[in-house]
C-alpha cells in the first residue's frame, strides 16, 4: 500500500505541474477556479469513468444487499475513518473533539460489534470528520485554487497536497494482509458511491451546469468543515481561515 501511496503522490504531482502550466494560458470568470478549462476536462473524464464503472457497480451493490447490511458496512467504514479524524482533531488541538471521537471509536468497537452498529450516535456522541487538509487550514494554509483531480474528484490545491497524507493515515493501511486491505478500499469506494446515487442523479437532472454546482458545493463544504460548521459571513478565499 505504501507503493500505491507513492504512485498516487506522483500522479498528483504530475497533475499539479500540468495545472500550473495551464494556469499561465487559460482564464476563468471565477477567481477561485483559474484552471477551469482543464478542470472541466478532468470532470468530464471522471464522469465517463463513473458512468461506465462506478455507478453500475454501486447500483448492483444497492440492489443485491439489503438496506440493513449496507448500513452496517457504512457504520464499519465510518468507525475506521474515525481513527484518522481523531488524529487530526488532536493535531488541531481540539481537545473536546478528540476525546469525543476517542469515545465513539471505543463505544462502537466494543459495543457495536466492531463498528457495524453505530451505538455512539444513538448515545448522542456525534461523528466529527477531520482530515489533513482541514488540519493544514486550521494552522493557516490557504486553500489555493480549485482543482478537479482525476478519479478522486473535487479538491483544492491544499487538499490535493494533503491527500497522500490522508491515504497514509487511513487505518485500512494497518491491515497487514494485502487482500484484506484492497477489499476494504474497494468496499469503501463502492459504499461511498452507493450513498451518492440519488444525489448525483439529482444534480445532473436539475442543474444547468453540474460542474459549477459541484465546485461551489465543495468549496462551501470545505469552508464549513474548517470552521466547524460556523463559517464567517464573508471570507476572502485567498486568505487563510482564522483559527477558532
Amino acid at each position: 500500500m505504501r507503493a500505491v501511496a507513492r504512485r498516487l503522490s506522483l500522479l498528483l504531482g504530475v497533475v499539479m505541474l500540468l495545472l500550473l502550466q495551464a494556469c499561465a494560458t487559460v482564464k476563468s470568470t471565477d477567481a477561485r477556479d483559474p484552471w477551469e478549462p482543464m478542470n472541466r476536462s478532468i470532470y468530464q473524464f471522471n464522469d465517463v469513468i463513473d458512468t461506465v464503472a462506478l455507478k453500475p457497480v454501486a447500483q448492483i451493490y444497492v440492489k443485491v444487499l439489503p438496506s440493513m447490511v449496507r448500513t452496517g458496512v457504512s457504520n464499519f467504514m465510518g468507525n475506521l475513518g474515525d481513527v484518522w479524524s481523531m488524529a487530526n482533531s488532536a493535531l488541531q488541538l481540539k481537545g473536546q473533539a478528540t476525546l469525543e471521537t476517542f469515545m465513539r471509536i471505543n463505544v462502537n468497537t466494543f459495543m457495536g460489534l466492531g463498528g457495524i452498529l453505530d451505538v455512539a450516535t444513538e448515545m448522542g456522541i456525534q461523528r466529527r470528520r477531520e482530515d489533513f487538509g482541514q488540519t493544514l487550514g486550521y494552522w493557516g494554509a490557504k486553500p489555493g485554487p480549485y482543482v478537479m483531480l482525476p478519479f478522486f474528484g473535487p479538491s483544492t490545491l491544499r487538499d490535493a497536497l494533503a491527500f497522500p497524507v490522508d491515504m497514509q493515515g487511513n487505518v485500512i493501511n494497518s491491515f497487514t494482509d494485502s487482500t484484506t486491505r484492497n477489499a476494504l478500499f474497494v468496499t469503501r469506494l463502492v459504499d461511498t458511491r452507493a450513498g451518492l446515487l440519488n444525489t448525483v442523479d439529482a444534480i445532473k437532472a436539475s442543474s444547468l451546469d453540474p460542474y459549477s454546482f459541484v465546485r461551489d458545493a465543495y468549496l462551501q463544504k470545505r469552508l464549513n468543515d474548517i470552521h466547524d460548521g460556523n463559517p464567517p459571513s464573508s471570507f476572502d478565499y485567498n486568505e487563510a481561515p482564522a483559527k477558532p
